[in-house]
């Protein structure tokens, strides 16, 4: 199994799935690192608080595992936001976990994006002694105020698109409308009907990113709408000297990155 041939430390939740790692573990002859995920409220991935005591009495004497911390999930899913009552609660079942069973729980990971702003504000419990940042680390993004972390730097990421037609059209569709196949149907403004504006396309679409992910850099332009491998972005009365070829840059969005870094068809460079 790749997670124990690749990975120290796992996140779990089953005890289907750590029978699973604790019998690969066995056959590489390794120990594998767990951490078991609790339910806090938002009601993605976790065990039930009530259900924690009877769940790592099951798992603790799994072979080649060793239970290295208890950590939660917020605000990922429902928008539950974390605050110091629910992560003190958090830190009291590590300690309940370690008074009945004498076994030391090292790690308390309820430290996310979410809950950076906890810690600058000297109210994270200090119990909570792991981390997992991404969004703040990468976008600056302070998770509380929808601001940006004083010193951080918000554009790491930048999407570069290709111009492949660029075109003054009509700014609404003629026939008969019905959903594409997104799912969607064109709503015509009023204001819209018979006037035309210069629309680019770009060599990007839906398989890669949403465009409710995408933040042109320049001004003026409007991502109109996508298909499966092609974005139309509306670049208003005039063609700002664009030209077929040309490069039209994007900042994203956290959702909006995943999609671009796991895509095999779009090539990614480090630039210092």
């Amino acid at each position: 199994m790749k997670i124990v041939k690749y990975a120290d430390v796992s996140f779990n939740t089953e005890y289907a799935t750590m029978q699973l790692l604790s019998k690969e573990a066995m056959r590489q002859g390794k120990v594998h690192k767990v951490i078991i995920m609790i339910e806090m409220g938002d009601l993605r991935e976790g065990v039930v608080g009530d259900h924690l005591l009877e769940f790592y009495e099951q798992v603790f004497e799994l072979p080649n595992l060793e239970i290295v911390g208890l950590g939660t999930n917020l605000n990922c899913l429902n928008g539950v936001m974390p605050s110091p009552d629910k992560l003190v609660q958090l830190s009291l079942y590590k300690e309940l976990v370690e008074t009945k069973f004498n076994k030391k729980i090292p790690w308390v990971s309820g430290g996310t994006s979410v809950t950076f702003p906890l810690l600058q504000r000297n109210l994270l419990p200090k119990g909570v002694n792991h981390f997992r940042i991404g969004e703040t680390l990468y976008f600056g993004a302070d998770l509380f105020t929808g601001g940006t972390v004083e010193g951080m730097q918000t554009d790491v990421f930048k999407l570069y698109t290709q111009i492949i037609e660029l075109t003054q059209k009509p700014k609404t569709p003629e026939g008969e409308l019905a959903e594409n196949p997104s799912g969607e149907v064109f709503e015509i403004r009023k204001e819209d009907i018979g006037k035309t504006s210069y629309r680019a396309i770009v060599d990007i679409g839906l398989l890669e990113i949403a465009p409710d992910f995408m933040i042109p850099e320049e001004k003026g332009v409007t991502v109109i709408g996508a298909s499966s491998d092609m974005l139309v972005l509306d670049l208003g009365n005039s063609d700002r000297n664009y030209q077929v070829g040309d490069i039209v840059t994007f900042q994203m969005k956290y959702m909006g990155i995943l999609g671009v870094l796991n895509s095999d068809y779009i090539e990614k460079y480090v630039v210092e």
